[in-house]
């Protein structure tokens, strides 16, 4: 098997991730410095196992909502999960939620001769809306600086409200509530320009925007080139379920605890159907995006389950592969095109996101 994971039982977290590619190991995600300290015995599971990726219902946090007082990104990124079973390349496990009473299954999956790792997350029981998402988080120190790139661009803004506030000591660099049409051009609040293509980037900053996805009708990805490490990773999702992508430039700009300065070089990627990191209640209430067409939240039915499907996967650089420019289906998977015409053809299975 060329994926190996594991999950944290607090919060679902996924944890040791690592793929092979031919004699070489990469390890995509990234974990938060105090993870495994005294320090953190003190802290909500969700930041107490902060790594990886984990799966988040609601999306985001904000204040009680229809009588539901979720903790911040649900009891899916805070509760103990119940693992039901775990064989070679397959996890299942479950977790019943009390603040909207229902349960979730949680399935991740390696496949023989990938590099891929697949997820779905099946809601059952609950009733009413709820923003969903995922919220996996890249290294950028451990791997070296990476080049982003994304599906073309319907809708970009940087989050329009206050990220960080300088007296509790963090620190934002974009323009508050700016549109934007390219990632290379983002306003900041200085009056200059940001180029979100590279990462690291503005130390001492806390930045987050959204992204819709014009080209989307039932794909979308997005993708990190790591020249040093000589990889490529990649997200694949259908709208239908994830709507939007929130991007966390989390690099330095939170000196309060536990984060001290000492959270660096992150990214989240984080395919969502949320109104930013918001909330439930600024998800499921008249906001722009949902004016422009965009969905910030997802009908949950307590008689169909509702099924979340995601694939996050790597690949090796061929020489002079610089960026993603484009990703389209083929007969066995994917092609990822760069801007000079250089491609990579890596074996995935599309239909488990249809």
């Amino acid at each position: 098997m060329n994926v190996s994971f594991d999950i944290t039982r607090a919060g679902g977290q996924l944890s040791d991730v690592r793929f092979r590619l031919g004699r070489k190991i990469v390890e995509p995600f990234s974990t938060a410095p105090w993870c495994g300290q005294p320090e953190a015995k003190k802290l909500i599971p969700l930041l107490r196992e902060l790594r990886g990726d984990f799966f988040c219902a609601p999306f985001g946090a904000g204040p009680t909502c229809r009588g539901e007082a979720h903790p911040p990104h649900g009891e899916s990124a805070n509760a103990t999960w119940k693992v039901c079973s775990s064989k070679a390349g397959r996890l299942v496990a479950t977790l019943q939620t009390l603040v909207r009473p229902g349960k979730i299954t949680k399935v991740v999956e390696a496949r023989e001769g990938e590099t891929n790792l697949y997820q779905a997350h099946t809601l059952e029981g609950f009733r009413g809306g709820m923003c969903l998402g995922h919220h996996a988080m890249l290294d950028f120190i451990r791997n070296g600086p990476g080049v982003i790139s994304t599906s073309k661009l319907r809708l970009a803004q940087v989050l329009p409200a206050p990220f960080e506030n300088p007296v509790q000591g963090g620190y934002s660099s974009l323009m508050e509530g700016a549109w934007f049409r390219e990632l290379v051009s983002v306003p900041m609040a200085d009056g200059g320009r940001a180029d979100l293509t590279r990462f690291p980037a503005r130390a001492g900053f806390e930045d987050l925007v959204m992204l819709h996805h014009k080209d989307a009708d039932d794909f979308a990805w997005a993708a990190v080139v790591f020249p040093e490490k000589k990889f490529v990773w990649f997200s694949l999702k259908n709208p239908a379920h994830l709507a939007s992508t929130v991007l966390w430039h989390s690099n330095g700009g939170r000196h309060y605890a536990p984060w001290n300065g000492r959270h660096r070089g992150v990214l989240g990627v984080e395919d969502v159907t949320a109104y930013f990191h918001l909330g439930l209640a600024a998800s499921l209430s008249a906001n722009p995006w949902k004016k422009k067409g965009v969905p910030t939240s997802v009908a949950l039915s307590r008689g169909k389950p509702t099924r979340i499907p995601y694939i996050m996967g790597v690949a090796p650089l061929p020489a002079g592969f610089d960026s993603v420019r484009s990703i389209r289906r083929t007969a066995t998977g994917i092609r990822l095109q760069s801007a000079d015409r250089a491609h990579i053809d890596h074996a995935v299975d599309t239909t488990f996101i249809q």
